[in-house]
Formats: C-alpha cells, structure tokens, sequence
C-alpha cells in the first residue's frame, strides 16, 4: 500500500511576521520556513503504520509549490519517507486548488491512503483535506487523534468539541491528522545526510492536466497590534476582583 502525505512550506511562527507596506502578503526576506507541524505529524504517523505494518508499505511525500519547498521535503525524508515529489507551481494556491492538483497526483501514483495536516498554520483554511476526499469521493475522518487499521479499514478517533467521536472506514480513505495523534521524531544527523543525496521528483500541474483557476482573492493583510496586558496577582481573591472589574468595564 502507498501512503500519500502532503507537505506544505510555512513560516516559522515563533518569528515575528511583518505585513509590506502595501498590505500585499507578509515579508518573507530573512524569515525562515519550516514544514506546517500537522503535516509532520501526518508524516511521523505515516512512517509508525510502515513500521508496525506486516505488509510492504510505501510513504510518499508531496509539495506545491517553487523550488524552495524542496528544504520542507528533505525534511521528510530525513524523518524516513521514502519518496518525495516537488510539483512545480509558481502561484499562490487556495484550497479547491491544492485539492484538485492533489487529486490528480494521487490518481497518477494510485495511493491507498492520504494522511495531511488538520490545517496549515499560516492560513488555517482547513479545508484541502474535506475537498480532496470530496473529489475522489472517498470516505474521511478529519482531525484525528488515533488511527488504528481494522479488517483492511480504519478505526480513527477524532476530537470534536462536544468530545471524541470513532469512525470506521475503508480504504482507500483521507485522513487529516490532529495535534494529540503523536510527536514528530527528530531526524539523525545521519539521516539528514542521506536525505540530502536523496532524488526528488519534480513534474508541473501542467502535466498533471491541472489549470489553476483562484477562487480567493487576497484583498490585503493589516497588522494588529495585541492588546494583551502581563498584570501580577497575588492572590485568588484578587484575580476574581481583576475579573469581575473588566467584565463590568466589557
């Protein structure tokens, strides 16, 4: 079986980020980028179900994007996948595009399963995952906390804000994978080596058969200052006075 699992090149959020001047997106000169965390951990989770698994299972890692997203997949591979794709693609897409530039890709290499982050942090969409599994027409479970395989299907927990609710599903199936589901491994020195000699397959959207089409359009990015304010209290008594007083003032 293949495990497919998208990857997608984020800023680094313990950075502080600065909007240009014209409100056109975020200055991304000297700011470093790392893999969105929940597409780590989809990445971790797939390498834990090739090792626990008693039949050969193969993990693919896949980013869209410019040729800096190659970083993001050596990343993966470091943690050990076995085959990273860069597709091509200059422009800046929304989710119904990842989704259908998605498809086809996995419509091309016959995955049996896509484990991908709940949402990318710089973002927060969360939709690619709902609309690829839509547009396969797959069954899917979204921000899981526990993936278990049963009867040549899944049993996945997922948490939802009235609590933790199970699905079963068959495969081939999408899954979309939440914070508690595991911690991503840190690679090897030796493996980050070996990931850099490692091949990456580049192909386009165009030879995917993909034409983008935007459905969303960035109007402008305004940066807002926090309001928050680091006030000291002694005691519980005080805290409930604090409280009590801006509620009044709200």
């Amino acid at each position: 079986m293949k495990i497919l699992v998208p990857v997608k090149r984020v800023p680094d959020l313990d950075q502080k980020m600065q909007v240009k001047p014209d409100g056109s997106g975020i200055i991304t000169e000297g700011l470093p980028f790392v893999m969105n965390p929940f597409d780590a951990i989809a990445v971790e989770e797939a390498i834990r179900i090739r090792e626990r698994a008693a039949e050969p299972i193969e993990v693919m890692t896949v980013s869209i994007g410019a040729e800096a997203c190659e970083a993001e997949l050596r990343s993966a591979l470091a943690m050990g996948a076995d085959h990273a794709t860069l597709i091509i693609c200059e422009t800046s897409l929304d989710p119904w595009n990842v989704a259908c530039v998605l498809k086809a890709f996995v419509l091309r290499y016959q995955a049996g399963l896509i484990l991908m982050g709940k949402q990318a942090v710089d973002d927060d969409f969360g939709q690619t995952g709902q609309m690829l599994a839509g547009l396969l027409d797959w069954p899917q479970a979204t921000f899981a906390s526990k993936i278990e395989f049963l009867n040549e299907g899944l049993r996945v927990t997922r948490e939802t804000d009235a609590g933790l609710e199970i699905l079963r599903l068959s495969l081939p199936a999408v899954v979309t994978t939440d914070l508690r589901l595991n911690e991503p491994r840190y690679a090897s020195m030796t493996r980050i080596m070996k990931a850099r000699k490692q091949a990456i397959n580049r192909i386009t959207t165009a030879e995917l058969g993909i034409v983008i089409e935007s459905r969303i359009e960035l109007l402008s990015l305004q940066q807002v200052q926090s309001r928050r304010k680091n006030v000291r209290i002694d005691s519980l008594d005080d805290l409930l006075i604090k409280i009590r007083g801006e509620e009044r003032v709200l």
